[in-house]
């Protein structure tokens, strides 16, 4: 039986939340479901199901729910200093000493961090970052910044805009269309009949050239892309995409951001995937969520020597480099971060990785069995499931959101929890997951997907 207090938290999150993505037909009647605690590989509801957490939070709980350690750092930290002004030329212990780390595990010359509260912030000061730097070199026309479309970066308005999920705009006044641009995302499940990859690969390319083209080389700053498409649907590049992408950006002057808020520590079984995996070395890399495995909010920018030492020189006389928000580099937030890649170090959790992803990706492959699955994909411990109405045409199922909703309410009587985007399941489980809890979440999904079946026949 659900305990009075939860009833009452239950009440005052409908009373009084606005939640992230809240469907307002529903949400008046249903409220919340109210998560109480979290262990290990598992989160319990106030009605004390124990639920398998197939989704990692939201890409983020990469080490796991509830370690002692990181509530006993965490605590130390509050203690020792909670906070203090980061303004001007003050710094904090584990600020500078995470900023040593990042720089360390980031690929190329990646050595200068900046600080903020989220990926959607971070990915807001990379764009502020482009902005200044070619001011300061004099090339002030270069403002213009190619995203991607179903490419996801964030909430905060700039961020927003950068998204290029129409989903997330429905309603919603649209800034930064005078520097905000779109290509085709890369997703191969949906690429022309006929084509193999090499082909599909060249067209991106060539499109994205194009755009710069016509939207004047001196007037283009920068490209962002994530390294594998997040909430935008798992979609996995066609080889040597990346790396054509950041030859373009360097033959007409411009900077590669590599979002790799999902990407980062350990979800493909490297620190940072850009280099590792994609063979190319951005001059912006944006990181969050598995930064702290999400036990404190915090992002990071990482740029370049080339960046740094150009916007390190003063701008005028007396000018500073007036950019800052009262919790960089949050000295919490910073031992955090430190604790957490101790923690993947030491436990040797991108070994796992490098067996455990493998492994999932081929067990999900038996999904492709069903009827409705049109598609699986992704790499590691990031898996996209497409559902379909028919799989030559691969059209989607109608009212699509619905089957992915109920193929959720379906694997959460089964204890797992999996993401319900549009019409497809994702999921992103946390770092440690073994074998047989890889298989318990894909044979969750296949009979969520097959009892779904069932309602329509």
């Amino acid at each position: 039986m659900t305990a009075p207090g939860t009833q009452t938290a239950w009440a005052q999150d409908r009373a009084h939340l606005v939640h992230p993505y809240t469907d307002f037909a529903t949400f008046a009647e249903d409220g919340s479901h109210v998560i109480e605690r979290a262990e290990d590989m598992h989160v319990f509801d106030a009605d004390g199901n124990q639920l398998l957490d197939g989704i990692a939070g939201l890409w983020c709980v990469n080490i796991g729910h509830g370690r002692q350690e990181m509530a006993e750092t965490i605590a130390k930290q509050v203690m020792d200093m909670q906070y203090y002004n980061p303004f001007g030329h003050s710094t904090n212990v584990p600020a500078a000493q995470l900023g040593a780390k990042l720089a360390e595990l980031a690929p190329g010359d990646l050595n200068h961090v900046y600080y903020s509260c989220g990926g959607s912030t971070a990915n807001d000061a990379a764009v502020r970052l482009v902005h200044y730097y070619f001011d300061m070199k004099g090339q002030h026309r270069k403002k213009k910044i190619i995203s991607r479309q179903n490419g996801y970066h964030g909430a905060t308005y700039v961020a927003a805009s950068l998204t290029g999920i129409h989903g997330t705009k429905y309603g919603f006044d649209r800034i930064g269309e005078d520097f905000i641009s779109h290509v085709s995302e890369a997703n191969l499940y949906a690429k022309p009949q006929g084509w193999s990859d090499a082909e599909y690969c060249d067209y991106l390319v060539r499109e994205f050239e194009a755009r710069i083209q016509q939207l004047g080389p001196d007037n283009v700053a920068a490209f962002i892309a994530e390294p594998i498409m997040g909430a935008g649907g798992v979609l996995v590049a066609p080889t040597g995409y990346h790396k054509r992408m950041y030859e373009v950006c360097k033959a007409y002057g411009m900077l590669y951001i590599a979002d790799e808020v999902v990407t980062g520590f350990g979800r493909l079984g490297e620190w940072f995937a850009s280099e590792a995996l994609y063979g190319y070395t951005p001059d912006i890399l944006v990181c969050a969520k598995g930064l702290t495995s999400g036990y404190i909010p915090l992002g990071a920018t990482l740029i370049s020597d080339e960046i740094y030492n150009t916007i390190a020189r003063p701008q005028c006389e007396g000018g500073v480099f007036s950019m800052g928000l009262t919790y960089f580099g949050h000295p919490v937030a910073c031992a955090a971060a430190l604790k957490n890649i101790e923690i993947i170090e030491r436990e040797g959790m991108l070994d796992h990785v490098r067996t455990v992803g493998p492994y999932l990706q081929e067990s999900a492959q038996s999904l492709l069995n069903l009827p409705v699955v049109g598609d699986v994909r992704g790499s590691h411990l990031m898996l996209g499931i497409d559902l379909v109405a028919d799989k030559a045409s691969k059209s989607p199922i109608e009212l699509s959101e619905q089957a992915a909703s109920t193929v959720f309410k379906g694997c959460v009587e089964r204890g797992v929890i999996v993401r319900p985007v549009g019409d497809r399941i994702i999921l992103s489980p946390p770092l440690i997951i073994s074998q047989d809890q890889c298989d318990e979440l894909i044979g969750a999904v296949a009979g969520s997907i097959q009892d779904f079946i069932a309602t329509q026949e």
